[in-house]
């Protein structure tokens, strides 16, 4: 069984969740550590002969050090690139709290020292007219890993988030600062600052602004900004 499981969010869309996951995995990868990693739901998938691909699972697959076959990575595929509840009912499927645990527990049962569960949107990004995402974390009682981008507004965002999930009787078992765009915000370090104290999480790292660099490269690069050592410690 997987050693370590966390559940990657963000306190919005498009922070960054997905190169920060990849980043850990390969830092885990250059500890001497398996890995493995799933997005059980992904919007925005481009379709391809091999079935629909979301370029965000493809660089968790290209991250592991397990081989996994892309359905197994991403088991619920939508095409259109919008929120999953609506893209799942344009689509005519289902999607359900209960159904996306059964996948992480398949996943869950294979042997790695740390594996990544990848959700969608923020902590509240709605599954059904019922349910949200968190209920997949509640149910399997994962920790967290919180994904802050270092842009306006994120205090607020930040702390509504960390409160949300401690709410749900879980634990932010650490965060991540990212710059998911160039511009560096006014005053960065005193809210790095302020999210350090106030958060109750350790910081696992602060990852910058790559520029002109291809993509499947980044993901090692960012990895030497973090400190993981409290993911896999235990």
């Amino acid at each position: 069984m997987a050693k370590h499981t966390y559940f990657v969010t963000g306190t919005d869309t498009g922070v960054g969740k997905t190169i920060v996951s990849a980043a850990i995995l390969e830092a885990a990868k250059s500890a001497g550590k398996r890995t493995l990693a799933m997005k059980p739901i992904a919007s925005g998938c481009d379709q391809t002969p091999e079935g629909l691909r979301n370029e965000d699972a493809l660089m968790l697959q290209a991250a592991i050090t397990e081989k996994l076959p892309y359905d197994t990575i991403n088991p619920i595929a939508l095409k259109p690139a919008i929120a999953p509840h609506v893209a799942a009912q344009q689509a005519g499927k289902q999607v359900t709290a209960q159904r996306i645990v059964g996948f992480c527990r398949g996943m869950q049962i294979r042997p790695a020292d740390l594996l990544l569960i990848e959700g969608a949107g923020g902590w509240r990004v709605p599954l059904n007219d019922r349910e949200t995402y968190a209920a997949v974390p509640g149910e399997l009682k994962l920790p967290v890993i919180l994904v802050v981008p270092l842009q306006l507004g994120c205090i607020n965002h930040a702390m509504l988030s960390a409160e949300a999930i401690r709410a749900d009787g879980l634990v932010v078992a650490g965060w991540v600062g990212n710059h998911p765009e160039e511009q560096v915000m006014s005053c960065e370090q005193d809210t790095l600052n302020y999210l350090s104290t106030h958060l109750g999480a350790p910081c696992l790292g602060v990852l910058p602004w790559l520029e002109n660099t291809d993509t499947a490269e980044m993901p090692a690069i960012l990895s030497r900004y973090l400190n993981i050592t409290p993911l896999i410690e235990n």
